[in-house]
């Protein structure tokens, strides 16, 4: 099992209950291929460094879980199409 980082940046002009949804259909795709979730990190609204879409601001997540290799590509294919999801990224953490 590797360690992995998903992030997940949402957007900001929906409702709480719809962000929270968001939160809880990554986690679900997590647990769904064989992740076990370790936290997940909530960094609040943040400014975008660009617009994407006509939005200066965003929520950012951050879920730290443990998988199998083949893992992330199942999850990065699912949040792709996902709505509000403005961008999203998989990566592996090093062993420390």
């Amino acid at each position: 099992m590797n360690k992995y980082e998903l992030c997940v940046v949402v957007n900001a002009k929906i409702e709480d209950d719809e962000r929270a949804a968001v939160v809880d259909k990554c986690k679900a795709l997590v647990e769904r291929f064989g992740g076990v979730i370790a936290d997940i990190e909530d960094q609040g609204k943040k400014r975008l460094a660009y617009d994407i879409q006509k939005m200066h601001e965003a929520y950012y997540y951050f879920i730290h879980f443990e998988a199998e290799a083949t893992a992330p590509a199942e999850i990065e294919k699912r949040v792709r199409i996902m709505d509000n999801v403005l961008r999203y990224l998989v990566v592996r953490q090093d062993e420390e």
